[in-house]
């Protein structure tokens, strides 16, 4: 006992607990507790949990389906930048080379920029976190900007390189950091660990590391502790359960197949007598027999039957399946409903509710992990790329730096269960001045400037070719006349309103 025990026991007896959760009593007796850092909690865990958070997606309906149910509402069909520049001209240059430049970015040429957003937030969600390297390209490689994206798995980065290096900074996880804790490269393996001589680039140093500068190297992760270094996976709390629960499911469907075929045994006085038509004796002695339908088999004086009733769960199984379901669910961060697809029980309040808590923890992190560590740096390392080579005439870069790299992120635009009551209260809250149409369109993931320019010269179109849609007022008035005219010719007939 230390020396503040001792002293706290003799001035106030024996100490009681101050919270439910302390002391060491019967049930508390086989809570084994820990309190490791940020750090040290993943560095012996983090490759068990990656591996088994990948065999659920791949062999598990309900974690592939977790994990694209969060990638197609976070990312879509991709987060977008607005240039917020205040010269026109040099905005729309900005926009017009960066949509060039998305069908460029993949440096596998499998997919444009917001088809690697999409695989960076999926290996993040299935392994804990992404890593997306930087390509410089060369001017003869004849690219929009020398510039290319590559995305790689975290098995890459290793987790046991722990050391010091000579020039005073430390190793850990794989991350070199300075005295002053900042990060300044990542040891990359040339090719994935697990695989081996299958990989492109393994050849024959593949388990080699190459030390990579960190400003070539964006590390996308959920931070959920100060100080962490190495992202967790996101099906960590649902791992034994899901895993559990699937082989659940899987011995209750063999347990229904193997009622479903009326399995019987006969028990006979002569068991020599073949009365059922069965086969010979295998070499355990077993003979089987076999029933079709529509047959009525007679057994002889001492003979008797007896069908196999496997025990049934009766009606808690669904309620059960449910209940778990949405543990699994809550361990995700998703709804039940996206889970599941299972829609029977829900009304409009209620999965409009759902659905808005899902799209504010949504929201947190696609403005909060995946705009901050993703987006953001691919965007100054693409103007800066673009101000190097020419391609963009942006003059005084260095001082003016900042105002050139502003920039909003739109995501894809809600959905939403009711769109026309949804459409209702925008336009009160527009009219109202509380909302501005360019918040309302970034709202559906769009542009406002491209929405109005496509408006015009809709319109634009629309009057040379002489047409008059209802939305134009001109139809209003043409009404007017149309019923005018029809008055005067008919007086005795009245026109049926509008509805």
């Amino acid at each position: 006992m230390t020396w503040w025990a001792q002293l706290r026991a003799s001035l106030f007896g024996r100490p009681t607990p101050t919270y439910d959760g302390t002391g060491s009593g019967r049930r508390a007796m086989a809570w084994q507790v820990g309190n490791p850092g940020a750090v040290a909690a993943l560095a012996f865990s983090q490759d068990e949990l990656r591996a088994k958070s990948r065999d659920l997606v791949r062999r598990n309906a309900w974690a592939a389906v977790g994990v694209e149910a969060f990638v197609a509402n976070a990312i879509g069909t991709g987060i977008k930048p607005q240039s917020m520049v205040v010269d026109p001209a040099l905005r729309e240059a900005i926009q017009a080379l960066w949509r060039d430049w998305c069908d460029e970015a993949d440096a596998g040429g499998l997919t444009d920029f917001y088809g690697l957003q999409s695989l960076a937030c999926r290996a993040m969600l299935e392994g804990g976190e992404c890593l997306v390297r930087l390509r410089y390209r060369r001017p003869e490689d004849r690219l929009t900007v020398g510039l290319q994206i590559q995305v790689l798995e975290p098995e890459h980065l290793p987790t046991t390189m722990n050391r010091e290096v000579a020039s005073g900074n430390v190793i850990r996880a794989g991350i070199e950091f300075d005295r002053l804790g900042r990060r300044v490269a990542y040891h990359l393996y040339r090719s994935h660990p697990g695989d081996g001589a299958l990989a492109p680039m393994s050849g024959t140093g593949g388990m080699e590391t190459v030390r990579i500068p960190a400003s070539e190297v964006v590390h996308l992760f959920r931070p959920l502790r100060p100080g962490q270094i190495r992202g967790e996976p996101w099906l960590a709390r649902a791992l034994v359960k899901l895993n559990e629960l699937d082989q659940y499911d899987d011995a209750e469907l063999v347990r229904k197949k193997t009622a479903a075929m009326f399995a019987g045994f006969v028990t006979r006085l002569a068991p020599e007598d073949n009365l059922m038509g069965e086969t010979s004796s295998d070499e355990q002695g077993v003979s089987l027999a076999g029933l079709e339908p529509g047959t009525l088999q007679l057994l002889e004086p001492g003979e008797d039957i007896k069908f196999s009733a496997p025990a049934d769960v009766g009606s808690s199984y669904a309620e059960f399946m449910r209940q778990q379901f949405r543990a699994v669910a809550a361990a995700m961060g998703i709804t039940y409903e996206m889970l599941t697809g299972d829609l029977t029980q829900v009304n409009y309040s209620s999965i409009r509710a759902g659905l808005l808590e899902f799209r504010r923890r949504c929201e947190a992190l696609q403005h909060g992990v995946i705009v901050h560590q993703l987006c953001r740096p691919i965007w100054q390392a693409w103007m800066e790329q673009a101000a190097i080579e020419g391609t963009l005439t942006l003059p005084a870069f260095s001082r003016r730096r900042r105002e050139y790299l502003a920039a909003k992120w739109i995501p894809q635009g809600w959905q939403w269960v009711d769109p026309k009551k949804e459409f209702d209260a925008m336009q009160t809250a527009i009219r109202a001045g509380l909302l501005s149409r360019s918040q309302a369109i970034s709202a559906f993931g769009y542009d406002a400037e491209d929405i109005d320019r496509e408006i015009a010269t809709d319109n634009q179109r629309a009057d040379e070719l002489g047409l008059v849609f209802d939305s134009d007022p001109r139809n209003d008035a043409r009404r007017v006349d149309a019923r005018n005219t029809h008055a005067s010719v008919e007086p005795g007939l009245v026109e049926p309103q509008d509805t």
